[in-house]
């Protein structure tokens, strides 16, 4: 009798910690890289620019991470990310130091190629467990973000003032978190680890993998998905900064969403297992919708708090279901052009949406930053629906 596969070990325990690590130096990003950039801006509406920029950053980087990965495999690529972590964290600081808004937008491009590093952590729990595992491992890596959600906010709140500038202190701790993600990524073994060369076989070509309606859906529910949350949660500092509350309420409702994001990870791969992976994306959307209408009715401090909480939720939901979804559109030999096609939406859609936040919500404001959320979640709605109904008349037939 054989062993029952194990979800829990060594490689998976400690890619979920640098999971937390990076969605820490994520969230730390998001919630005062715009505060950082309305400072050191001339124009109001550039102050979410640095977050476009590491944003931007990302989409440049998935091309190179992707040859990367393939030529050397994933731990050197994930080793090479955390360096420009810390070398990217430190010119931010410098930025700040200087006063010079630009070379922040510079630092942050050069942070997205770490960016679109993590993005492939979930992607990699599936090599390190069995395959009877890979919803439950993608779930749990991304429940890492968890102590991102908790680290991130509070480390933005107690570095704010430390140093000589606003928030420098915050970008110097971050540094501080990228040479212990190197160290936690050393002791971690990937199937690929001996890989010197590109594999002779890559299998079919990106533009065929691409016209797959599974591969279609996967990529319209991780990009927009992403999107509309980044669209509303970049946003967020801003808005609560014009409303009038004191950064500590903004840090607790960034907290809050964070936890949404990430808390559910410790059941939605068994969601997924129980009820399917469409239908959890669909769940996600759903919560989406409720977190917009629950935005447009208010804005006090409570109408922020749960409409960013049912935002990570959703999202949550409508990611993780992409991610399987993605894994089912690919062979392993086509492994690295497909996740690094799926991530190169992500990142476009991610930058369209955090330039739009800034200029909607400082010339538009929050309630039409909201309404114009609801475009993109209708897209994605339709194109789970089609492909549900697909696969059922084929079940059928």
């Amino acid at each position: 009798m054989s062993a029952k596969p194990r979800l829990f070990n060594p490689n998976l325990v400690l890619l979920i910690v640098c999971q937390g690590l990076f969605f820490t130096n994520n969230v730390t990003f998001i919630g005062i890289n715009g505060l950082v950039g309305m400072n050191l801006a001339t124009i109001p509406w550039m102050a979410t620019l640095p977050i476009m920029g590491y944003v931007i950053g990302g989409a440049l980087s998935t091309a190179l991470v992707a040859r990367t990965q393939s030529r050397h495999g994933r731990k050197k690529s994930f080793q090479l990310g955390l360096v420009v972590a810390v070398l990217s964290s430190l010119l931010c600081a410098f930025a700040v130091w200087i006063g010079s808004f630009w070379l922040l937008v510079l630092a942050t491009l050069i942070a997205g190629y770490y960016s679109a590093n993590g993005q492939l952590y979930r992607f990699a729990a599936t090599e390190v467990v069995d395959a009877s595992l890979r919803e439950k491992a993608i779930s749990w890596v991304l429940a890492g973000g968890l102590i991102g959600a908790i680290v991130g906010p509070a480390l933005a709140q107690h570095t704010k003032d430390v140093a000589a500038y606003p928030f420098m202190g915050a970008y110097l701790a971050l540094a501080v978190l990228g040479v212990l993600g190197m160290v936690v990524m050393h002791f971690i073994r990937f199937p690929d680890d001996a890989r010197t060369e590109a594999p002779k076989s890559s299998g079919r070509d990106l533009k065929e993998i691409a016209r797959q309606p599974v591969f279609i859906v996967a990529a319209l529910g991780a990009g927009i998905g992403y999107g509309i949350m980044n669209l509303l949660m970049a946003a967020t500092p801003l808005a609560m900064e014009v409303d009038g509350f004191p950064f500590s309420d903004t840090a607790t409702v960034l907290q809050w969403h964070v936890i949404g994001m990430f808390a559910p990870g410790f059941i939605t791969g068994s969601l997924i297992k129980r009820y399917g992976t469409l239908q959890i994306m669909l769940a996600g959307l759903v919560l989406n919708m409720v977190c917009i209408f629950i935005a447009l009715s208010g804005n006090t401090y409570e109408h922020y708090l749960i409409s960013l909480f049912l935002l990570g939720v959703g999202w949550n939901f409508l990611f993780t279901g992409s991610t399987n979804l993605a894994t089912q559109a690919h062979t392993p030999q086509e492994r690295d052009k497909a996740q690094g096609a799926i991530n190169f939406v992500v990142f476009f859609v991610m930058a369209v949406s955090s330039f739009s936040s800034g200029a909607l919500v400082t010339t538009q404001g929050w309630w039409w930053l909201n309404i114009g959320s609801l475009v993109p979640a209708v897209i994605v709605g339709v194109a789970l629906l089609v492909l549900y109904f697909r696969r059922a008349r084929s079940s059928a037939a």
